[in-house]
């Protein structure tokens, strides 16, 4: 678990870059997300991570918590109190940045393979990790755009693009459609230059990218027609038109 809590630390500290001296006016100013502010962006991250740690180290609390969010009680948002909600920007960053700090170390103590209950179906610990870094990377990637700062782009990217190649029939599923059984081969170029790739040499689906473009597409930041990915058969076109490798109802827009 060590190597992807490392990664998850780095790219918390790729997100103080961005927001880390903001001012109360900024932390109120709208992103680039439709309808967000950079406020909710970081307590939205903070209730997750929050979520996270208690079904981590709690699982009684976890229960009687999921159980709400079922049932349409309460947001995860509304989860973790007015208080919190209401904090200034300054604070919540700080509440933001202890219960991430909480989150991951109790990921540590985990085994990669274990299963841990969460929002949807039970997942591993290492993908409940990796899920957390790519939720970390989008909305980073959000608040930066919306502050005009320049966001690293680094080898990071390989654990969100593994999350949506293993994750393309749930893309499927989560529009209540069949997934295919034809494979699809991912041919990726990472930040530092190496060739990342999955799926059969002989597939005659191919998508081929640099990472980020790919990263970029599959959480639904850039449209695929606006993207430099290129696509070779129809499933490798459909697949990339529709991945959304989080448990949500289909986004109409590119930004979530």
């Amino acid at each position: 678990m060590d190597q992807i809590c490392d990664d998850l630390d780095a790219e918390t500290a790729a997100l103080i870059a961005v927001v880390g001296s903001l001012t109360e006016e900024q932390w109120r100013a709208p992103t680039v997300a439709e309808g967000w502010d950079s406020h909710e962006t970081i307590l939205h991250l903070g209730a997750a991570d929050w979520f996270g740690h208690l079904t981590l180290t709690d699982a009684a609390s976890f229960t009687i918590a999921h159980g709400q969010l079922l049932k349409g009680e309460i947001s995860l948002n509304e989860l973790v109190g007015l208080e919190v909600r209401a904090m200034s920007g300054r604070d919540l960053w700080q509440w933001f940045l202890d219960g991430r700090t909480a989150m991951i170390d109790a990921l540590r103590r985990r085994n990669p393979k274990d299963r841990i209950a969460w929002i949807g179906p039970e997942i591993g610990a290492r993908s409940m990790a990796t899920g957390r870094l790519m939720e970390t990377w989008t909305h980073s990637h959000d608040l930066a755009d919306s502050f005009g700062v320049e966001y690293p782009r680094t080898d990071r990217l390989r654990n969100i693009a593994h999350l949506g190649v293993v994750t393309r029939d749930f893309s499927y599923v989560n529009r209540g459609l069949e997934p295919p059984n034809e494979p699809v081969r991912v041919e990726l170029t990472s930040p530092s230059g190496d060739l990342w790739s999955w799926g059969p040499d002989d597939a005659t689906n191919i998508v081929t990218a640099s990472a980020y473009e790919f990263c970029k597409v599959l959480t639904r930041r850039t449209p695929l027609i606006e993207s430099t990915i290129e696509t070779t058969g129809t499933l490798a076109r459909e697949w990339m038109e529709i991945a959304q490798p989080w448990i949500e109802p289909p986004r109409i827009s590119d930004r979530a």
